[in-house]
């Protein structure tokens, strides 16, 4: 049901407010889940769906994206929906081509290799006119979501940008982005800011098209230390939030929650619980009583079953969401993967994991 488009005004009302109220820390009678990668190429209806598509075409296209962004919501009984797209489309929004090789993934045709290269990237980015296509799915798939969940927008973090931008793909070490930070500090500075301007504008944008909150993907922060991560990534994540927040208030849009995910980074999350997010969302390599000492009681926490264990039986399943609900406690708390899933993964296990986190956070809050 993803035909016409309607202006981003007069859409229906939300029946299920779960998600929102976990996230800005209000009392839930269940605890809310949703999965990074719920809209992904487990289900076979999402293959069917992209088969004969360019994956960034797939992007472009708003009734695909909405399309793409349902499929999950119509299997499984999720607290919210995340608008179908790709971190990249902000690199392409800059005048970088990146295209999907089959076995490979995404690819930048001319990475950025020297300092000069930024020359050629766009200094002022129009973001209606570069990623409206993005604004007009989540228009379309908040109208076609008929009110049943929220719709989340998001968008890459600048560290993680720039990371792809110069590697030019997936990397095991990011040598090559690191070692601008210690060769070219400026520039590297110069390019994340330049980053962290569009993707607030991205954001922005993504709220006043019908995004009823927003998650910023850090998911190189692995590959960066304490230090490199204080000074290159941490400083644009509080940015973006002041920036969104600030630009939310002066044109009348909603002020939505808002979650971090700086994947690898249990590092900083002292640091990221006073970011400015509503939310902080977390890898499985943490324990949840650990993460909620160091968070404290102000920052609602998502996440953070490991997505393999998906591959379990389905009764153990259940028993890891009980133990993972039992640690982090239901309230104050949105149940996720610790990433996304995979696209060999069972749809009847994710639907068990879903069911899983549902049932035990009722018991919990019962009794």
């Amino acid at each position: 049901t993803c035909s016409l488009l309607r202006s981003p005004k007069g859409f229906p009302k939300l029946k299920n407010d779960t998600f929102l109220r976990a996230a800005r820390g209000e009392e839930t009678e269940h605890t809310p889940v949703w999965c990074m990668r719920q809209a992904g190429r487990y289900l076979p209806e999402f293959r069917e769906t992209r088969a004969s598509q360019d994956f960034f075409a797939t992007c472009r296209s708003p009734k695909l994206c909405c399309e793409l962004t349902l499929q999950p919501l119509r299997r499984f009984p999720l607290d919210a929906a995340i608008i179908f797209s790709d971190i990249l489309v902000v690199p392409q929004a800059l005048g970088m081509e990146v295209v999907m090789v089959p076995g490979k993934g995404p690819t930048f045709t001319e990475p950025l290799k020297e300092v000069e290269d930024l020359l050629k990237l766009r200094q002022k980015v129009d973001v209606t006119a570069e990623l409206g296509y993005v604004f007009q799915a989540i228009t379309l798939t908040r109208h076609s979501l008929e009110g049943k969940v929220p719709l989340i927008g998001f968008s890459g973090a600048p560290w993680t940008l720039m990371s792809y931008m110069i590697e030019g793909g997936g990397s095991t070490t990011m040598a090559k982005a690191k070692s601008w930070l210690y060769r070219h500090p400026e520039a590297s500075h110069r390019l994340l800011r330049l980053l962290a301007d569009v993707i607030t504008d991205y954001l922005v944008g993504q709220v006043a098209a019908g995004a009823q909150a927003l998650q910023l993907f850090e998911s190189h922060a692995g590959h960066l230390g304490p230090e490199l991560f204080q000074d290159f990534a941490l400083p644009y994540i509080r940015d973006i939030a002041q920036a969104v927040k600030s630009k939310l208030k002066e044109e009348a849009l909603p002020l939505v929650p808002m979650i971090i995910f700086a994947k690898d980074a249990h590092y900083a999350l002292r640091d990221l619980a006073h970011a400015g997010y509503e939310v902080v969302g977390l890898d499985w390599t943490i324990r949840p009583q650990e993460a909620r000492a160091q968070i404290g009681k102000d920052v609602t926490l998502q996440g953070n079953l490991d997505p393999c264990a998906l591959y379990a039986p389905k009764e153990k399943i259940g028993e890891l969401v009980k133990k993972m609900l039992e640690g982090f406690g239901t309230q104050r708390y949105i149940a996720n993967l610790g990433h996304g899933l995979y696209p060999d993964m069972n749809p009847e296990h994710v639907g068990a994991f879903v069911e899983a986190v549902h049932a035990h956070s009722r018991h919990i809050n019962k009794h």
